[in-house]
């Protein structure tokens, strides 16, 4: 259950309506997270304001969903992993490419290069060396790239922590995590 309300469209304020309506009309229903986040309509507006900007931006909806699902796994959520798989076989992956991302891995050289730059974002806490800028202009990613790359970062972290400390209800097909190493 979750740890905080999740707000029900057609109980809520105006502003909390109108946010969850975009949402809606977007998914054809209104995930949980959202309604969580809907708690706060800032909160629900900058996520959600994240989320088109990103998605119009020059990585492609394809890339932008293996960096989740790398994120997700590696922060242990549950709720992003199942969400952005399916999003993810929504943008053109197969499944396995999506449950190779997953593990943070890609047979195109340039996607691994993407993703392994991503987890070490993660698992760094940002502390980089020139030798990861190196290695992602070597795959042939450009400074808008690069930028791009940490935003879908920072809001994954956003998703996934939402997630985890709110305990928010899995409502997508279930993907299990990796084991721990």
């Amino acid at each position: 259950m979750s740890r905080v309300q999740l707000i029900d469209s057609a109980h809520t304020t105006a502003d909390r309506e109108a946010l969850l309506s975009h949402v809606h009309k977007a998914f054809g229903a209104t995930p949980n997270m959202f309604k969580a986040v809907a708690n706060s309509p800032a909160a629900l507006k900058s996520m959600w304001g994240s989320f088109g900007a990103l998605g119009a931006g020059v990585l492609g909806a394809k890339l932008g969903e293996q960096i989740a699902v790398a994120i997700a796994d590696r922060n242990r959520c549950e709720y992003c992993l199942a969400a952005h798989t399916m999003l993810g076989k929504g943008a053109g992956a197969t499944a396995e490419e999506m449950s190779t991302a997953q593990a943070g891995q890609a047979a195109d050289p340039k996607t691994a290069a993407a993703l392994t730059f991503a987890l070490t974002v993660v698992s760094n806490r940002a502390q980089l060396s020139e030798a990861d800028f190196a290695a992602l202009r070597g795959a042939g990613f450009d400074d808008e790239h690069i930028v791009e790359i940490l935003a879908h970062v920072a809001l994954n972290i956003f998703t996934n922590y939402v997630n985890i400390a709110f305990d928010v209800p899995v409502d997508f097909l279930k993907v299990a995590l990796n084991p721990v190493a």
